[in-house]
Formats: structure tokens, sequence, C-alpha cells
């Protein structure tokens, strides 16, 4: 009997975490229902004059660049970065000027380009109507060593790699 009610129990917290949605965005109008099949919509990445997306708050644009064969632009939630914690990272990767190439993997870490001490989170589209908008949340290593960057590695459909960074900005 209690064996049952245990594994009657982890099935309950288990199906309650499967529904626990990884990354919420906060509006300050009640969000649309999304439509079967479909993923909500989520506001278009901000252009270089607009600070209000990201989850809800102002973001930080972080630079623009060329990385391989992509032109990428990257920003972060605003605040603090904390040793031990995350940073929720976008990153937007478009093929550069007469590139065929598509990206198929893209992924995130801060710290130094070795990636000594740092995780590297891989990254997905979580919109695909941004289909070259990659979002994920990076780990802050602890300790966070002196002259950290983001570190974007994006891998082609060619299986190349090319990395590339940018300066964290407060």
């Amino acid at each position: 009997m209690k064996l049952t009610l245990a594994l009657a129990v982890c099935t309950v917290v288990a199906a309650a975490l499967a529904v626990i949605p990884a990354c919420e965005e906060k509006t300050s109008q009640p969000p649309a229902p999304p439509q079967m099949g479909t993923n909500a919509a989520r506001p278009a990445a901000p252009a270089h004059t607009d600070t209000t997306a990201g989850h809800g708050g102002a973001v930080i644009e972080l630079g623009a660049g060329t990385i391989g064969s992509f032109d990428v632009k990257a920003t972060r939630d605003q605040g603090q970065l904390v040793a031990g914690k995350e940073a929720p990272i976008d990153v937007t990767v478009t093929p550069a000027a007469g590139s065929t190439a598509k990206a198929t993997a893209v992924r995130f870490w801060i710290g130094t380009e070795d990636a000594k001490g740092s995780v590297k989170a891989r990254a997905e589209v979580e919109n695909s109507a941004e289909p070259n908008r990659w979002h994920t949340h990076a780990e802050v290593p602890d300790p966070m060593p002196a002259g950290s960057k983001l570190w974007v590695e994006i891998e082609d459909d060619k299986g190349g790699k090319a990395v590339g960074s940018f300066e964290l900005r407060p």
C-alpha cells in the first residue's frame, strides 16, 4: 500500500513539474490564449532603441558583429550578473551577406574563451515566428573570472563551428 501511494505521489509531482514553463514572459496585458498546435506569440526582439523586451523588463544591448558566416546581435536581460545564478540571453543569428549557411546549434557561456569553470548552454528558438532569435539562460560561473564575456558558438549546417564574444555590459 505504501509503495502504491508513493508511486502515485511521484506521478502527480512529475506531471505538475512537466507543465511549469521554463521561461515565462511577464506582460502588462493578459496574454491571448494560444491556439492549438502553436506556441504562444512572444513580442519581437527589441530594436536598438527599444529596451522593453526580454522577460517583461528592460534589456541590455551587448552589441553586434560577425561570427563565422553569420551576422549576430546579442542582448541580455537587465540586472546584475550574480555568480552562481543564471542570465537570460538572446542572440539573433542571420546569414551574412552572400552566405547560404544555416545555424543548426547555438551555445552560450559566460566566462573565458576556453570555458574553464563555465557551463555551455545550448540555446533554442523559442518562437517559430522569430527563427533567427536563439534564447537560453546562461549560468554565471562562481567565481566569475576577471574579464568575463558572453561567448557564442554557432554550428552551421555543414558541421563548421565559429566562436565570438560580446562584452557583458552592466
